[in-house]
């Protein structure tokens, strides 16, 4: 397994597109939370909206520049034939993908870290003095807030890598997930059905996974922290499971 581990390291490594893309999404992460901050209307009084909410609203926009590595350590192995390869050097399918799933929730959770930790610096930052005290990470909910959003993108890579396994395209597989996570909120928001919003922002992977980020009025949230959480993490582990199989019985 650790020779596995070392040569798709490598393979990531010595790809451009990947490299830049870590940088880029820790930049914007981090900026689209600087926006979304100072765009909002604070006194001392407060802003209205859930400070951690507000704070790590970069991570919403930012993910998308997570599903991109993520769907190329498979969908960019097919295109240019390099698959192939891979699996004579090492035809046991399952270790390869496993070793790949390794790599791309490593590479999430350290890019993740420095992302989420920015977005938390930022609202500490910008953000009155109130909202300065909610921040803090020796906070229960802040730091549950905190550490579920690195969960979230490691998951959301996840995700990312068994829908790659599975359509086996990289841009097609980008647009799948994107769609998934970005268009089933939208869908809600049009509804009129109370109900019916409700179940599917509490089923959706974007909006479940993302209420961990909640750290007031929980009770209006369609779903609990990790409830949410675990709802996303479903969606990776089934979508890793399609894509294992998938993996496994088709010809590269």
């Amino acid at each position: 397994m650790s020779r596995v581990l070392y040569a798709e390291w490598t393979k990531l490594r010595t790809e451009p597109a990947a490299l830049w893309l870590v940088p880029c999404f820790v930049v914007v992460t981090v900026l689209m939370s600087l926006f979304a901050v100072a765009s909002a209307s604070c006194g001392q009084g407060g802003c209205g909206i859930d400070p951690a909410v507000l704070s790590l609203a970069g991570v919403q926009l930012g993910q998308a520049l997570v599903v991109l590595p993520a769907v190329l350590t498979i969908g960019g192995e097919h295109s240019t034939g390099l698959l192939r390869t891979t699996l004579t050097a090492t035809p046991r399918r399952i270790v390869v993908l496993a070793a790949k799933a390794v790599l791309t929730g490593g590479l999430a959770l350290v890019a993740g870290t420095a992302a989420v930790l920015g977005c938390v610096a930022v609202g500490r930052a910008v953000l009155p003095g109130n909202g300065i005290a909610a921040l803090s990470l020796t906070d229960g909910p802040m730091l549950r807030a905190t550490a579920g959003s690195v969960l979230y993108l490691v998951l959301i890579g996840l995700l990312a890598l068994g829908v790659a396994a599975v359509i086996r395209d990289a841009a097609a597989s980008a647009g799948a997930v994107l769609a998934l996570l970005y268009a089933v909120p939208l869908i809600a928001a049009v509804i009129n059905d109370p109900e019916l919003q409700r179940t599917l922002r509490r089923f959706a992977p974007m909006t479940a996974g993302l209420a961990v980020q909640a750290t007031t009025d929980l009770q209006r949230q369609p779903i609990g922290p990790w409830a949410g959480l675990a709802v996303l993490a479903a969606w990776s582990a089934a979508a890793l499971l399609c894509g294992g199989l998938a993996f496994r019985l088709r010809d590269p």
